[in-house]
């Protein structure tokens, strides 16, 4: 008896079993996966839609309030900014937990950690085009708020704020992911970003120690002069404590907690 159809043939042949010790799925395509689910999902879809529709909402009415000012029309678009971008961090680190697909995610790659910077990336980068949507929507209408107005357009922009204002995009959807990858919950990590301004507003209110807390920990309240691109030595010191407590911290509790997460 020979073995011949038992065992596959090693020479001249690679073989196709994906199991194979150094099998590996790319990076770029475990990226490209995770941002059709960011982008694919209805959830997703839909979140998309009404950040660009809020985006040019609060755009066109802030112009037609405060007339053709650039950078603070840019600004505007923060308001939705704030809300929405970390909802969107938070779903996509809770997606998988919600709808159980997690098992399969990681039985396909079972390095977590490649899966877990995979999603990561997508809504940052999201947040940078974001902002760059902002960008280029106000330009147009702040040309045509001078035109309707008939008044002298204000192009100041410093690229420092520019670059600052990003940047609190970004923080505000790590901060999203943070909180997302450490309870795996999207209602309770979305109703933490969302009420954390206003608890803070709380905390600095009721006492001198409660104020210092704020000014050191609330990532709102330290990242606001990266807004006027003007950040002070106390103020840049002031902002990576924030980072750390806010997004540093949960965020690589979140990641161990997701290692060790037992699947069934």
């Amino acid at each position: 008896m020979t073995n011949t159809g038992i065992f596959p043939a090693t020479s001249g042949s690679r073989s196709t079993d994906i199991h194979r010790p150094g099998t590996s799925i790319p990076f770029h395509r475990l990226l490209s996966a995770e941002a059709r689910k960011l982008f694919d999902t209805r959830s997703g879809k839909i979140m998309t839609v009404v950040l660009i529709a809020l985006t040019l909402a609060s755009i066109v009415a802030r112009g037609a309030v405060s007339g053709p000012r650039l950078y603070t029309l840019i600004e505007t678009a923060g308001i939705g900014f704030g809300t929405l971008l970390p909802v969107i961090g938070i779903l996509t680190v809770t997606g998988e937990w919600s709808h159980r697909t997690a098992l399969t995610t990681f039985t396909l790659e079972p390095r977590r950690l490649r899966v877990l910077a995979a999603k990561c990336l997508p809504p940052l980068l999201t947040a940078v085009a974001g902002s760059l949507l902002a960008m280029m929507i106000a330009v147009p209408v702040t040309a045509a708020v001078a035109g309707v107005q008939d008044v002298p357009a204000n192009w100041e922009v410093a690229p420092a704020a520019l670059l600052g204002w990003t940047t609190t995009n970004v923080l505000a959807v790590a901060m999203g992911l943070s909180v997302g990858m450490l309870l795996l919950n999207a209602p309770a990590a979305i109703v933490i970003c969302l009420a954390a301004p206003m608890l803070w507003t709380v905390v600095a209110r009721l006492s001198a120690t409660g104020e210092v807390l704020a000014e050191w920990l609330d990532l709102g309240t330290t990242a606001a002069p990266l807004m006027s691109g003007d950040l002070s030595g106390t103020q840049a010191a002031r902002l990576t404590v924030s980072v750390i407590f806010s997004i540093a911290i949960p965020m690589t509790l979140g990641v161990l907690r997701v290692i060790r997460k037992e699947m069934n």
